[in-house]
């Protein structure tokens, strides 16, 4: 694997460079870098616009007298859990009826006397403010590190379109009536691979958090790993270092431009997916191949925007969102371009301004470490294309075998690989 290391130490990471409010929950704070009164982000998914998405959800349906039931898996273990709700993307407020968070144990099914009921101030029941967000109170409940853990919102009303995120490539089961309290799982006779509402489930009780966010696109979020498997290169990476990993990744997102259908752009949503992460000291940005292909797709109508960007444009990009990672004290991993020859996004164009890019990212000096994904994918007769033993088919997405090697050229860019940890990063030129 390829490994960059910087070469001139940088200043210490500040525990806490200022406060911000959560969107639309009033008193609320989110604070950034390692501790926030204790709690460690566990899992994290980001919220997207209701759509009809990759494959059939509900989002744009939305519920009305339903439980709808998530199950995800915690990268770090606590004595308490809490979840982050989000309605951003609705229109009207929010009601959730009643929530619980328990164990899981096979499917839909919970295990048997780990259910707790989840509180809102004291309270069973909350409204959430249209394009708003808020964290329910603590719930005793132990978990271990990549274990888990399901959680049920109970809908009485009638919500209109749901805040979603897509592909969730997980098993999410919805239920008609009141069944947030239900162990066995018998009433969830519907299902989708996309999550509802839930954007986040923390923990606390055990050491400070010491997380990583990986923020990205496709790639990140796990397209063409086996589905309910855990193989996304967020989950080999969780396992691999035995710290918190938080999956910010969204399908066809972008650096530069908002899409109906991938989300705000990278630049747009690194508050909210990244600094307000509890207990995260460093983020990983893998993001640019679809600013780069959606404009050699020109039949492809939810490719839209799709401008022809130059590597100025889109460097101009990784150097706004490396400000902002500094600015709140955190390490930024900057990862190259996966290999793409062979893709629908591939092109003449895209080609020769993913090969500028890459060379920026490895010889720059402005990100505190790197991830050379170009080297480790490429097939060893033709390092444009993706090495046919990590290819799930489409040339731009890896397989599980893969996004396993993403996650060992990340845990050595982290220090956390067979050299250990890096001691203080250096910028200047990655060697």
């Amino acid at each position: 694997m390829k490994l960059f290391r910087p070469q001139f130490a940088a200043a210490p990471l500040a525990a806490v460079l200022g406060l911000a409010l959560l969107t639309g929950a009033p008193g609320a704070r989110a604070d950034t870098g390692r501790a926030r009164d204790g709690w460690t982000a566990a899992w994290a998914a980001s919220p997207q616009l209701p759509s009809t998405g990759f494959t059939p959800n509900w989002s744009q349906e939305g519920f009305s007298h339903q439980t709808v039931r998530q199950v995800v898996r915690v990268t770090e273990g606590g004595d308490r859990a809490r979840v982050r709700i989000s309605n951003a993307y609705g229109t009207s407020p929010l009601t959730v009826t009643g929530a619980t968070i328990a164990r899981t144990e096979k499917g839909a099914a919970v295990e048997h006397g780990s259910t707790r009921n989840l509180t809102f101030s004291g309270r069973r029941s909350v409204t959430v403010p249209a394009h708003g967000e808020l964290r329910s109170d603590a719930a005793p409940l132990h978990l271990e590190r990549l274990e888990s853990v399901t959680v049920t919102f109970y809908l009485a009303g009638t919500t209109g379109p749901a805040t979603f995120h897509a592909q969730g490539f997980t098993d999410t089961y919805r239920a008609e009536g009141d069944r947030h309290a239900d162990s066995s799982g018998r009433a969830f006779t519907d299902i989708t691979q996309s999550w509802y509402y839930l954007s986040g489930v923390e923990v606390s009780g055990r050491k400070p958090g010491d997380g990583v966010v990986l923020l990205g696109d496709s790639l990140t979020d796990g397209f063409g790993s086996t589905p309910g498997a855990d193989r996304r290169y967020s989950d080999a990476l969780a396992e691999r270092i035995g710290r918190p990993v938080l999956n910010s990744g969204i399908g066809g997102n972008l650096v530069l431009n908002d899409s109906a259908w991938y989300g705000e752009r990278a630049t747009a949503r690194f508050g909210r997916d990244v600094v307000d992460q509890p207990g995260v000291s460093a983020v990983v940005l893998l993001e640019g191949v679809n600013d780069l292909g959606f404009s050699e797709v020109s039949d492809q109508p939810t490719f839209k925007p799709s401008p022809v960007i130059d590597s100025a444009e889109l460097i101009a990009g990784y150097r706004k969102l490396i400000r902002a990672a500094h600015d709140h004290g955190l390490w930024i991993i900057g990862a190259t371009l996966a290999p793409l020859k062979g893709s629908d996004h591939w092109g003449s164009h895209a080609a020769k301004v993913s090969e500028e890019v890459n060379h920026w990212i490895r010889t720059s000096g402005e990100f505190d470490a790197g991830a050379d994904f170009a080297r480790a994918l490429a097939d060893p007769a033709d390092p444009a294309r993706m090495n046919p033993a990590y290819d799930s088919g489409d040339h731009l997405h890896p397989n599980d075998a893969g996004y396993g090697v993403m996650a060992e050229t990340v845990a050595d860019a982290l220090g956390d690989g067979p050299g250990g940890r890096v001691q203080g990063l250096r910028r200047g030129a990655i060697r």
